[in-house]
């Protein structure tokens, strides 16, 4: 069997930037199983699988590990596949996610692409040793959110100089770990660790400003914000929280398309 895939660079205007997913549109569900091959094949840090379903698409994604609950990069993605080559007259795809609900992506004239997704629920908490050892510097504060931590510090030096000890954050029984700070240029900006699900540092993650954009809104007293993730390959994102839900808008590029046999 041959399977069509696309590779599609999110968050990023051209290639080699933001943070590359796997996409497959699928005729039917393959086997978790398979999935899973599949995205450990691919190795990056997500692949996305869709099927369409009436009126709108069912989505999952995988890592090179494991199903994960939400993925925003490759939502943008998958997105950027169906406005390009499957429904090229429309200007919103309605996603529906077993694990997240209902999910949105809306395009402009312009590139930009905008996710509508569920606003996570933090909780504050005392600082963790373990934690704040693995990270390598003690944050202001730490909250849990429902699948990672968010540890937040005070400048956009101290988040560019962190070097994590992933053996010790895959320790965590934890998705991830969001990193953040006030920004030099931007409203805010992160970094994302998750090694217990097979990627040490994630170039962007949409999923982890589900988080990110209440608790700026709050501090920062607005709801419409620019947003920066400081990995090696970069991401720019504005994001506007509307309580419930939140906003989420970049742009992606498309590196490859191809045949898979399997």
């Amino acid at each position: 069997m041959r399977q069509k895939i696309y590779q599609i660079d999110a968050f990023s205007s051209q290639t080699f930037g933001g943070n590359p997913a796997a996409v497959c549109i699928l005729d039917s569900w393959l086997s978790p199983e398979l999935m899973q091959k599949i995205a450990q094949e691919n190795n990056l840090a997500e692949t996305a699988f869709a099927v369409k379903k009436d009126e709108l698409y069912e989505i999952r994604w995988f890592t090179p590990e494991v199903e994960v609950d939400l993925c925003g990069h490759a939502t943008l993605a998958t997105a950027f596949v169906l406005f390009h080559f499957y429904e090229l007259e429309k200007y919103t795809i309605q996603f529906y996610s077993p694990r997240s609900g209902e999910l949105i992506v809306s395009k402009a004239d312009n590139g930009w692409l905008t996710m509508d997704f569920p606003t996570d629920n933090l909780i504050a908490i005392q600082n963790m040793e373990a934690l704040d050892n693995a990270i390598g510097q003690s944050p202001i504060k730490t909250l849990k959110g429902k699948t990672d931590y968010m540890m937040v510090y005070q400048s956009q030096k101290e988040i560019e100089a962190i070097e994590p000890n992933h053996h010790l954050l895959a320790q965590l029984d934890v998705r991830g770990v969001i990193v953040t700070a006030p920004g030099d240029e931007v409203d805010f900006v992160s970094r994302f660790f998750a090694p217990a699900c097979g990627v040490p540092e994630d170039p962007v993650t949409g999923s982890a400003h589900t988080s990110l954009s209440p608790y700026w809104s709050e501090v920062l007293d607005k709801t419409k914000m620019t947003a920066k993730q400081l990995s090696k390959r970069g991401g720019d994102l504005v994001c506007e929280y509307l309580g419930e839900r939140v906003k989420i808008s970049g742009k992606a590029a498309l590196y490859l398309t191809g045949e898979i046999d399997i």
